[in-house]
């Protein structure tokens, strides 16, 4: 199974569609391990008007861990079959290792402090 992390200085980007790149963790879900990690440049723009969710999609990410997005964001990644736990901060190992044990949940939280026009 593939995560990705919106990420910046190997930490959760705040800021889904502003994010330096993206971490991609292969991971073994038996076992609970991280098998392998690679990195895949974020789109120039707006990440929920980009083809990052269709990109993310075709290399098998199933869930998408983040700081915040808007719920235009959030209704793209869905539509494309790709789970979005919103609220991760710090680093995007530990954040993967948290997700892999349980420990996280989704936010809930949206980001409405931008006007780029992705919210619907």
């Amino acid at each position: 199974m593939k995560i990705a992390l919106p990420s910046r200085q190997n930490l959760i980007d705040d800021h889904f569609g502003h994010c330096e790149y993206f971490t991609i963790f292969t991971l073994d879900m038996t076992n609970k391990t991280i098998l392998g990690q690679e990195t895949l440049a974020s789109p120039s723009g707006c990440g929920c008007k980009s083809n990052i969710a269709q990109t993310l999609s075709e290399i098998g990410v199933k869930v998408l861990l983040a700081g915040n997005m808007g719920e235009g964001a959030v209704n793209v990644l869905k539509a494309s079959g790709i789970e979005v736990l919103r609220g991760c901060t710090g680093d995007v190992k530990e954040v993967a290792l948290k997700w892999l044990d349980g420990s996280l949940a989704d936010s809930g939280d949206s980001c409405h402090e931008h006007a780029h026009g992705c919210h619907n």
